[in-house]
């Protein structure tokens, strides 16, 4: 007679085991406890009846793309050479690279053709910076009206980021381009904690403005961004919207949201989707919960403490960082300079003339 252990993963005789286990009854219960920490890593999602509103291979593209976003191989991300331009992102025609230096913030725009959509990705913070960063978002507060949208607030410095540097017309500039070539097919926002929030504005400005038929928001480790009144605009405006959160990563916990101050307290919008382990026995798996409606689902995230940073710098198993030595700069291969534009602050944006130019020298 056979058993199957979920310690040592296949079949033993009930007789040796048992033998066995009366002289070594400290080390097995030992090997089992580890065993069961280390054991099943299967996904669940749980959608509580909102199937379809949720793509968990959709979101794994896109992580691999906003971690491609961090990487300072300028060439080889221009050329989609890059050690983090392969796999699920295969085949992406890059039409334009965005650098701005003044500002420590890049970007990228292109045409994926498995998603028949273009990808715009932006950067977030810098893997060295990241815990300054986290720390300065406890203090940030609501300090600007979003443009034409009445109780509508958000903050300043992620509104700011987006529209008031080299990222909102290059963006726009190339959509439009792009748009000649490809047509006026779907777009899709993506970007990584900082990054995300440059994503959400983006994928706001492009629908003000009626650049995209049909556009999706698709962000991991977002911080809070504005009011419960902005949450509201944003999630009419942009219904097509995820934002991932792991775990116990602390940057979707702040700024820290206070219900007793709605006009004025930070809010999420919707929807969350909440990556967490649950054990069962020794049984470790991963959920996949698609949250509700509110953008504050108190069973989501909001259920656990937000302390990690550990779980803020990965997604879907994708590295979302790049540690640096703290400064922003440009390293460009010279049959590249045909494709640049520099601007007097030392800005760059490489554009890959269209349609079908070839990028490799």
């Amino acid at each position: 007679m056979n058993v199957h252990s979920c310690m040592f993963g296949k079949s033993f005789d009930v007789n040796f085991l048992s033998t066995w286990v009366g002289h070594h009854r400290n080390v097995i219960t030992f090997k089992y406890l580890a065993a069961c920490k280390a054991s099943d890593k299967r996904h669940r999602i749980k959608d509580r009846g909102l199937s379809g509103v949720y793509n968990h291979t959709l979101a794994k593209i896109l992580a691999q793309y906003a971690s491609a976003a961090y990487l300072e191989e300028t060439t080889e991300l221009f050329s989609w050479t890059c050690s983090r331009c392969n796999g699920l992102t295969m085949g992406f025609e890059i039409v334009e690279l965005i650098i701005d230096v003044e500002h420590c913030l890049q970007a990228y725009v292109g045409f994926a053709n498995n998603l028949n959509s273009f990808v715009i990705a932006f950067r977030g913070t810098q893997g060295n910076s990241i815990q300054n960063w986290v720390a300065d978002l406890y203090y940030k507060r609501l300090d600007l009206h979003y443009p034409d949208m009445p109780g509508a607030m958000v903050h300043r410095g992620f509104y700011s980021s987006y529209h008031n540097t080299t990222m909102q017309p290059a963006v726009l500039n190339a959509i439009k381009r792009a748009k000649k070539v490809y047509g006026n097919v779907s777009i899709i926002v993506t970007g990584h904690s900082l990054g995300g929030a440059l994503a959400s504005f983006c994928a706001m400005d492009l629908k003000i403005r009626g650049e995209a038929k049909n556009i999706q928001a698709i962000t991991f480790g977002l911080p809070r961004i504005g009011n419960a009144k902005f949450a509201s605009y944003y999630g009419r405006l942009i219904p097509q919207t995820i934002r991932v959160a792991n775990g116990h990563d602390i940057v979707p916990h702040l700024p820290p949201h206070y219900r007793f101050l709605p006009r004025k307290a930070y809010h999420h919008f919707p929807r969350e989707i909440w990556i967490h382990s649950v054990h069962n026995g020794c049984l470790v798996h991963t959920k996949e919960e698609v949250c509700d409606g509110s953008g504050e689902d108190p069973r989501c995230s909001r259920s656990v403490m937000g302390y990690s940073i550990a779980d803020h710098l990965t997604y879907y198993g994708q590295e979302m960082a790049y540690y640096d030595s703290g400064k922003c700069y440009i390293v460009v291969d010279p049959h590249f300079a045909q494709f640049a534009n520099q601007d007097s602050r030392g800005n760059l944006v490489l554009s890959r003339r269209l349609p079908s130019s070839p990028i490799h020298p």
